[in-house]
């Protein structure tokens, strides 16, 4: 008498995903919260003036600074506080409109900077093909 023989189930080999999404959610959280508490720059004083602001649903803005010494700095995002030369804003400006064309080119530059430097830097600007740029100034008080 052969008994009651149990079928064999075949095991299944899946992996739970259910606590690997809990986890980027969590992370996403922390990151959109602590986001815009890492911004980072150059000390610029901006001149202060009535300005519109840009709109909420543009892209980032790539921002050219020049600081009191008259030396260039470039914003897109991944800032660094290491000053560069024209030529090299020139060519981090040109591959970053490669990949956002529609980004907004701003100027920021310090209320006690030379003309001189605000003018080259735009003329570089608009020799790496940035069709218009914006100066950036601080709200009137």
């Amino acid at each position: 008498m052969h008994g009651y023989q149990r079928r064999r189930r075949k095991r299944v080999a899946e992996i739970n995903v259910v606590p690997y999404i809990d986890v980027m959610l969590v992370l996403l959280i922390i990151f959109m919260a602590t986001a815009p508490m890492i911004t980072q720059g150059v000390k610029v004083d901006l001149p202060q003036a009535e300005a519109e602001a840009l709109p909420e649903d543009s892209e980032a803005p790539i921002i050219a600074s020049i600081d009191a010494e008259g030396r260039y700095f470039l914003d897109v995002g991944d800032s660094s506080e290491q000053a560069i030369d024209l030529l090299e804003l020139a060519g981090m400006v040109q591959s970053k409109l490669r990949i956002t064309p529609e980004a907004p080119v701003v100027v920021k530059g310090d209320a006690n900077v030379r003309y001189d430097a605000v003018i080259q830097l735009m003329a570089t600007l608009k020799a790496a093909g940035v069709p218009t740029v914006g100066l950036m100034t601080q709200p009137e008080q």
